[in-house]
């Protein structure tokens, strides 16, 4: 016990000597820990809150939209097999008039029973009162329009069903199962002011739309450990006479889809950067504790020769380690669960969740905990077991003299344009290759980490340019409520303002390819088209084939056909054929999975006549309002986008959240940064000391000594630059195969302004770094240096 006492004061003396150092490499240790913890609490709390809020307000399994069904109908689907409980309903959509907002305003609009709550999909009423049933003019608003829009229970708006004019009021607010992810229907991203979800009475609704007795939608619970492929089939034959569009599982429903897919680049997020930075972690700790070891040999002799065993020494160091591991894990847990919650609550702004249960996971706190410990020690073990293994006589003698020699430089003739400090530089890094070396990989990995931050801003932008700037060149996109005849586009063309019109077809579609399937839609392209370009890697314009099918490289990939293969398509509405359709081409597109026809080939392929599902409007700006205003009025218009604010939407959702963690990132690289920089040049301070103030005693000016010194970190600061950004375009193309999704992709683009920025903060830390050095160095007590150890 006395003995462990002394080393233990010995050890406290250690961090304090090396404080500077053991914190910064403890600040490195937390930013691992603090990303892991974030990410793996955050993806629990929203996993759990998700879980309890299918479970408590019984979220439907299979979904199916069709035309028109009887009502009585309901009863031979509720007695399929594997069929636990149906939901009927009327869904209709209509253009809204909201008080306060100009722009065009699409409502989905779901039927809530005439008596009593839904048996499936219920409601989470957060504010205000249910719908009397007594009156046909009341709803419920989804929480996230009622925000956008400041609605409270009282208020009103104007909706326009099936052509007729009508003004509701507010009864309350509240949330679905089914619409945590708000998005309109045939978009990606969520636009909370042009999209809301509605709750009505179903006999209120059903007279709107012309459905009395009859239904439009049907939700299904299953009966636990019924086959959902084998209830779809059944349900498919039944409602196909009835316009069934397809019945698709919960994995297909866009709400559930686009957690679900959250939830994943989360756990990526989780596995790599974590990983990353504690392996950087444990890089500084093996410097540290060699360097600590290296100058402690003398000590280790002596404690070997009065007695302490090898595990005693060993134990000692490892002590050294776990302090600065626990240190920083303490910090990096806090730190973590502090900006979980915070990172929860912003996905609580997208994903609308009526609770989260957010709180404290001991599993990742133990993990994170566990690794940090086990990285550092396997790290270092090897280094203190073979210096307490020294006999105590070679331990007593100091190290081998250092070989000195000529540099390459100097052995190629170019020393002579060198002062003598400048080839000291050259020849100790000459000397000690692996210490350089090693140097050099810890500043370019924080560096390549740096690279990473800035890599997702500069995606964005290049997204942003190729999907809405080059792609896209509409001011609005107009869809219609059904399928409608061609001529529709020319009584457009003919109102005030509008310039240019392109109509479209758009028709959802199952593709097969062997036993590999997705559930999408064919867009037909009206030719020659100069609103809708379809462009290829090169961002050349691609043009659809005469027959065949143009398709996303992404569904490509999801479907694992090439050009000149051929797919199956099914078509999900009508009479629901299904054709073999050569594969023409590839299309690059960063957001959503789809596939592209001409429009009259699309047309032939359904074996109808020229109709159009909608149009791209090219306004004249000065006349827009009016515009926005005369589409209201035409009845068969469900809904209008503009393209502008599709950009600005983006950036506000989905942008916002990769910006939000690469500002993490971003942060978190400076803090590896500066402890990486910080800790080689305190070592090569601590190891080089002795042999600088002899160089003062010899008549070197402190400038000289500090450019000795510095120079060498500078050297090797910007030989590690290059090797950081190739490190970083490494890690940048990982990212881009690990997070794609159906909802968006990341190109791999990476700016020159991001390499400068990555490089600017690192020289930005070697200089903070430098000038502690220099402090220290022009304060060094050249007797106390010099002194011969006894």
């Amino acid at each position: 016990m006395k003995a462990m006492a002394v080393l233990d004061r010995k050890l406290l003396r250690d961090l304090w000597a090396l404080r500077g150092q053991a914190l910064a490499i403890a600040l490195v240790i937390a930013g691992g820990v603090a990303t892991y913890v974030m990410a793996a609490n955050t993806m629990h709390a929203l996993r759990t809150s998700r879980a309890i809020y299918y479970r408590d307000y019984r979220f439907a399994d299979v979904f199916c939209t069709l035309r028109r069904a009887p009502e009585k109908l309901r009863g031979r689907i509720a007695a399929l097999p594997g069929v636990q409980a149906v939901e009927t309903r009327v869904v209709g959509f209509a253009t809204l008039d909201v008080a306060g907002y100009s722009d065009p305003v699409m409502g989905q609009f779901v039927s809530l029973p005439d008596r009593g709550e839904p048996v499936l999909n219920r409601l989470y009423l957060r504010k205000g009162r249910w719908v009397d049933p007594l009156q046909d003019d009341e709803v419920l608003v989804h929480e996230a329009f009622a925000e956008a829009h400041r609605l409270q229970p009282g208020d009103s708006f104007w909706a326009t069903m099936r052509g007729k004019r009508r003004r509701l009021r507010v009864a309350g607010i509240a949330l679905s199962p089914e619409f945590i992810y708000a998005v309109q229907p045939g978009a990606v991203i969520p636009d909370f002011r042009a999209f809301g979800v509605f709750w009505m009475r179903r006999k209120a609704l059903a007279h709107a739309y012309e459905l009395e007795g009859s239904f439009n939608d049907l939700v299904i619970r299953l009966s636990p450990g019924a086959n959902a492929r084998e209830v779809i089939d059944r349900l498919d034959s039944l409602l196909t006479p009835y316009g069934g569009l397809g019945a698709y599982e919960r994995t297909d429903q866009v709400s559930h889809r686009y957690l679900t897919e959250e939830f994943h680049q989360l756990e990526n997020m989780a596995r790599i950067f974590p990983a990353i930075v504690i392996a950087v972690a444990a890089f500084l700790l093996n410097v540290v504790v060699g360097r600590l070891i290296a100058t402690q040999r003398e000590q280790i002799a002596i404690l070997k020769a009065f007695g302490y065993r090898n595990r005693v020494i060993v134990l000692h160091y490892v002590k050294f380690v776990c302090i600065i591991v626990a240190l920083g894990t303490s910090v990096g847990v806090a730190l973590g669960l502090r900006l979980g919650r915070g990172l929860s609550n912003l996905y609580m702004e997208f994903y609308r969740l009526p609770f989260l249960l957010y709180s404290a996971q001991p599993g990742p706190i133990l993990i994170a905990a566990a690794a940090s410990a086990a990285a550092a020690l396997l790290a270092t073990i090897a280094t203190v077991i073979r210096a307490a293994s020294l006999p105590p006589a070679q331990a007593m003698q100091p190290p081998a003299p250092a070989k000195y020699r000529q540099s390459i430089l100097e052995r190629f003739g170019l020393g002579r344009w060198l002062a003598p400090p400048s080839r000291m530089i050259l020849r100790n890094l000459e000397r000690r290759p692996l210490k350089a070396a090693l140097s050099m990989i810890g500043i370019a990995s924080a560096c390549s980490i740096l690279i990473v931050g800035g890599f997702f801003d500069d995606a964005i932008d290049y997204l942003v340019h190729v999907q809405f700037r080059l792609g896209r060149r509409d001011d609005l996109t107009l869809t219609f409520i059904d399928p409608t005849s061609r001529r529709a586009a020319f009584d457009l063309r003919r109102l005030p303002g509008v310039e240019w019109v392109e109509p479209f077809r758009s028709v959802p579609v199952r593709m097969r390819s062997e036993h590999r399937s997705y559930r999408t839609y064919i867009r037909g392209i009206s030719e020659p088209s100069s609103l809708y370009l379809l462009l290829d890697r090169q961002l050349r314009e691609l043009r659809p084939p005469e027959e065949g099918v143009l398709l996303t490289d992404h569904l490509a990939k999801i479907l694992r056909v090439s050009p000149g293969e051929w797919v199956t398509v099914e078509v999900l509405e009508g009479e629901r054929p299904v054709r073999r359709v050569p594969v023409a081409g590839l299309v690059r597109e960063w957001v959503g999975v789809a596939g592209y026809m001409k429009l009259g080939a699309l047309n032939r392929l359904l074996r109808e006549g020229p109709t159009i599902t909608g149009a791209l409007l090219l306004v004249d700006e000065a006349q827009a309002r009016e515009v926005n205003e005369r589409l209201k009025q035409i009845p068969r218009v469900a809904a209008t986008g503009a393209r502008e604010k599709a950009l600005r939407n983006f950036y506000e959702t989905m942008a916002d959240q990769l910006l939000i963690f690469a500002f993490f990132n971003t942060l978190l690289a400076s803090v590896i940064v500066f402890g990486v920089v910080y800790n080689s040049a305190r070592i090569a301070f601590s190891e080089r000391a002795r042999e600088l103030a002899t160089l003062r005693v010899l008549g070197f000016t402190r400038g000289e000594v500090s450019y000795i010194l510095l120079g060498e970190l500078a050297l090797l600061t910007l030989l590690a630059l290059p090797l950081g950004f190739l490190l970083g375009r490494l890690l940048c193309a990982y990212l881009v195969t690990t997070l794609p999704t159906d909802l968006y992709r990341v190109p791999l683009v990476i700016n020159p302004s991001t390499y400068a920025m990555a490089a600017s903060v690192v020289l930005a830390s070697s200089m903070i770094s430098a000038w502690t050095v220099r402090y220290k160095l022009d304060r060094l007590d050249l007797v106390a240096v010099l002194k011969t150890k006894e």
